[in-house]
C-alpha cells in the first residue's frame, strides 16, 4: 500500500473518531480528534493517563489554532517568540478559549500545542483538516516507542491504524515552555 493510501486511510479512521499510532519528531505518538471526547477518553485509555494532566495538540500551521489560542492574552514579545519557533520541535502552552474542552486542558488554563515540521504529521493535520491530540504512543510510565516495531502488542491491538514512517530524528521529545513566563516545563 502506498504512503499517500496509508495516509488517507489514516485520516479516514481520524474522522471516524478512530486512534491512530504514527511517527513523530522524536518518538511514535497517538493521535485523534481533540474535540471528539470519545475518541479522547479511549486514547487516554490506551495510555492509562489520567484526563487531568491534559493532552497536547500538533497542528500544520498556526491557521488551524484558529479560535483556540487566546493570542490576545500573551504580550506582542511572547507571541513573536512562539511564531518564531514553528514550524518546529517545540511546544508551548498557551492561553485557551472557551472552545478548547476540558479533556484537552485537563485541569490547567493554557494548552499545549505544537506547529509541526514534521511532513508526515504535517500532512495528517492537513489532510484532517484542523489540529490533532498528539501523545507518545505508550502506557504512563512506560517508555516511548522508538520506532514503529517499539510499539508494543497491547498498543497495536488497540488502536485503529498505524501510520508507518520516520521519526524526525530527535533524541528526545519536545521540549515544552510556558508562553507566558518562558519556563520550561519538560526539556
Amino acid at each position: 500500500m502506498s504512503q499517500a493510501t496509508q495516509l488517507d486511510a489514516a485520516i479516514a479512521t481520524l474522522h471516524r473518531g478512530g486512534v491512530i499510532a504514527c511517527p513523530t519528531e522524536a518518538v511514535w505518538g497517538l493521535g485523534c480528534d481533540p474535540f471528539d471526547e470519545a475518541a479522547v477518553m479511549r486514547l487516554l485509555a490506551i495510555k492509562q493517563r489520567e484526563v487531568a494532566k491534559g493532552l497536547l495538540l500538533v497542528a500544520a500551521d498556526a491557521g488551524q489554532l484558529e479560535g483556540l489560542v487566546d493570542w490576545d492574552a500573551l504580550p506582542a514579545d511572547c507571541r513573536e517568540a512562539v511564531h518564531a519557533s514553528w514550524p518546529g520541535a517545540n511546544t508551548w502552552v498557551l492561553p485557551a478559549t472557551a472552545r478548547v474542552p476540558r479533556w484537552i486542558t485537563g485541569e490547567h488554563a493554557g494548552v499545549a500545542i505544537r506547529v509541526t515540521a514534521h511532513p508526515l504529521v504535517r500532512a495528517l493535520c492537513l489532510g484532517f483538516g484542523g489540529p490533532l491530540v498528539s501523545t507518545s504512543a505508550n502506557a504512563a510510565g512506560e517508555p516511548p516507542a522508538r520506532t514503529e516495531a517499539g510499539l508494543t502488542p497491547a498498543l497495536r491491538a488497540s488502536v485503529d491504524a498505524i501510520l508507518p514512517g520516520a521519526t524526525g530524528g530527535l533524541d528526545r521529545p519536545t521540549p515544552i515552555r510556558d508562553a507566558r513566563s518562558g519556563a520550561v516545563l519538560r526539556s
